[in-house]
């Protein structure tokens, strides 16, 4: 006999897992399938403080393993393969992997979104300890430290206004001798006594003993090289890269209505295509935080069982 899955969700980070967990609560045969690590971005995360409920050591790698102990429980799937193809139309979806083919009545996409790196020596390993791809989430471990913005646009300049609640200095870093930001938004910045923005300034290499406690600087405009060492009390400083967000969307170009990559969704998250849904980071939202992806689950699975229901 064919095995059809009645939902096939792509992607195991937050979005992805509280979707199993509800599919598999509701009695579907669910699958989740994730190509690299179970758990997104958030898995790299030491601390989580802005979670509902969470306790002063919760974690990312903590967070990710008690949802996946609820989607086992629940009795959804869990396949370790990366999808590199869909077809999405008619009652019966198609994903080909990289181990196999499947099928299943609804498809949930929730492949999320990579932040753009610098790409420079220590950032990997700083990453979570010094180094942030998220103000909302890291700004208050810096509080009355100085913190350095990486970017000039609209999302950078923002960040940087937001971190000035926390941060005793925030220094943007621009790699041109202009902001790329909304005019207004530079009026704010320009008034703002706790920023300082540096020109022509790149990061060539983060550096430190466990946490972030220099990096070296570079000026492209006069070319000199200069290491920036933390405050000797502080001991370290913030680094928040802002230099955009590349959404895991590519397989879906064609089939998918998207913005800028983002995948367009309604309030139920139901896409252009009937039966196929997407939640989290890789859809057009104004918030991607752990609490919304996880709210955009259960909405797409709760969704997605009402099509199964309609298609019956």
């Amino acid at each position: 006999m064919e095995n059809v899955y009645d939902v096939a969700i792509i992607g195991a980070g937050p979005a992805g897992l509280t979707a199993g967990l509800y599919a598999g609560r509701a009695k579907l045969k669910a699958v989740l399938f994730e190509k690299s690590k179970t758990g997104g971005q958030i898995v790299t995360t030491e601390e989580i403080v802005n979670m509902p409920s969470s306790i002063r050591d919760a974690s990312g790698p903590s967070l990710i393993g008690r949802l996946v102990e609820q989607v086992d429980e629940f009795g959804a799937e869990r396949i370790m393969d990366g999808i590199n193809e869909v077809q999405l139309e008619g009652d019966v979806k198609v994903l080909k992997g990289d181990k196999g083919e499947y099928k299943a009545k609804t498809v949930l996409v929730a492949s999320g979104a990579t932040p753009r790196f610098l790409g420079v020596p220590g950032e990997k390993e700083f990453t979570g300890k010094g180094v942030s791809y998220c103000a909302t989430c890291d700004g208050a471990f810096f509080t009355d430290m100085e913190v350095f913005v990486v970017g000039g646009g609209d999302s950078a300049v923002e960040e940087a206004m937001f971190l000035t609640k926390f941060a005793r200095k925030v220094t943007i870093l621009s790699r041109d001798p202009h902001l790329t930001c909304a005019k207004s938004i530079q009026e704010k910045v320009f008034k703002n006594d706790k920023i300082e923005i540096l020109w022509n300034a790149e990061i060539k290499e983060i550096k430190g003993d466990g946490i972030v406690e220099s990096m070296i600087l570079y000026n492209s405009k006069t070319e000199e090289t200069t290491e920036y060492v933390a405050d000797e009390e502080d001991g370290t400083f913030g680094i928040f890269v802002f230099i955009g967000y590349r959404p895991q969307t590519e397989i879906y170009k064609d089939i998918l209505d998207m913005d800028y990559g983002y995948l367009k969704t309604d309030d139920d998250m139901r896409t252009n295509i009937p039966g196929v849904f997407a939640a989290g980071d890789c859809r057009v939202k104004s918030l991607r935080q752990v609490v919304t992806a996880t709210a955009d689950g259960a909405i797409a699975a709760v969704q997605a069982e009402k099509y199964i229901e309609s298609l019956e």
